[in-house]
């Protein structure tokens, strides 16, 4: 009996990164495209300001110069088998080993000017058509938690693995967010589409892979801080809701509770934080992230941040909610972010913050 347990509970089993991809839309919407757009406020007066000196604040707070949005035919499903089919390429394994196929999104397709998003079947089943896979034992669904779905579908990912029940995993981050925003609102300038995704197994005693992990739901007072609400500004009372933000209450929260939750998941697999060579973080709000490192590290007593230690890329690909940790993972790991790289054993945290509200962080060894 004391064998057995110890064969379902191994802990020396570990959950690995063996191929990423990405799909990043070719559209590029830089700055200078909202110049002449009329901002209102969220109690539908205008902004009485002149759009190039609101442009030019928003990119000083947020660092965004440039966003991406998918074509008119392209969906978020569709984002998602791409990104799968080069994680599964990148991996070198075949399609019908996978056992789960976890889904990561909050809007289902939504289509250029529909009124709703589209969730039946799951976005996760369509994937899995895409991709050809006809094995029924795997198990294809979606998963909604804010932007840190994808990070919390790798956890899931873990946790089924160590239970013995999925030792190959495909795990997609996927969402086009151009297609729920409110045009009058400045806040959209933050959004953008892409879709991320990793390839995980379980590995037994090799010293690498998800080390530990820590999730939180705050759905108290805190829940209405991402919502979907009313336009800005409207025209014959338009009925359409639209992704909604209190950047300002969204920035406190995530101060305060993401440094928290990284210490927290460092304590709790030993993790020295001296140790840490990369963090990646939820591409949300650039000075928002620097913000969140900076509080990290003064929790340690250390008043200095170690240089190149946090990759970015929503200068130039905006927040695509859960696409944006596998996209910056895949662009490091590929070699293609100038100043990062990543090296075998390395130890690298993931971190992110979103609706809910939700927060999630992984510490794993490379």
């Amino acid at each position: 009996m004391q064998a057995l347990f110890a064969f379902i509970f191994n802990v020396t089993m570990q959950t690995v990164i063996i191929g990423s991809g990405s799909f990043i839309p070719c559209n590029i919407k830089t700055n200078s495209c909202f110049t002449g757009q009329c901002f209102y406020d969220d109690q539908h007066r205008l902004i009485n300001q002149q759009s190039g000196d609101i442009i030019a604040k928003f990119q000083q707070i947020t660092g965004i110069a440039e966003r991406r949005y998918v074509d008119e035919q392209m969906n978020a499903s569709g984002m998602a088998a791409l990104a799968g089919a080069r994680a599964i390429e990148d991996a070198g394994i075949d399609a019908e080993t996978i056992d789960q196929v976890i889904v990561a999104h909050n809007f289902g397709d939504t289509a250029c000017n529909a009124v709703q998003g589209d969730m039946v079947p799951s976005l996760a089943s369509r994937v899995k058509h895409k991709l050809g896979i006809k094995n029924p034992a795997c198990v294809a669904y979606d998963l909604l938690f804010g932007c840190p779905g994808w990070l919390q579908g790798l956890i899931q990912a873990d946790a089924f693995g160590k239970a013995g029940m999925a030792k190959t995993c495909l795990i997609i981050g996927t969402e086009t967010l151009s297609r729920v925003i409110d045009i009058y609102d400045r806040d959209s300038m933050i959004f953008s589409d892409g879709a991320g995704a990793v390839v995980t197994v379980m590995e037994e005693n090799g010293g690498r892979g998800i080390i530990g992990s820590k999730s939180a739901s705050y759905a108290c007072e805190d829940i209405g801080y991402i919502t979907m609400g009313q336009p800005n500004f409207q025209l014959n009372g338009s009925a359409h809701k639209y992704l909604k933000m209190q950047g300002r209450k969204v920035y406190e929260f995530a101060l305060k509770e993401v440094p928290a939750a990284i210490k927290n998941c460092l304590e709790q697999c030993n993790a020295d934080i001296n140790e840490v060579k990369k963090i990646f973080i939820h591409q949300a709000n650039e000075k928002m992230d620097e913000a969140i490192v900076e509080r990290l590290f003064k929790l340690y007593g250390i008043k200095n941040v170690p240089q190149n230690i946090m990759p970015m890329n929503i200068q130039t690909l905006g927040n695509s909610s859960v696409a944006t940790i596998p996209t910056l993972y895949d662009m490091v790991r590929k070699q293609q972010l100038a100043g990062h790289t990543i090296y075998d054993g390395d130890v690298i945290v993931f971190a992110s913050v979103g609706a809910g509200m939700n927060i999630n962080a992984v510490c794993y060894k490379v």
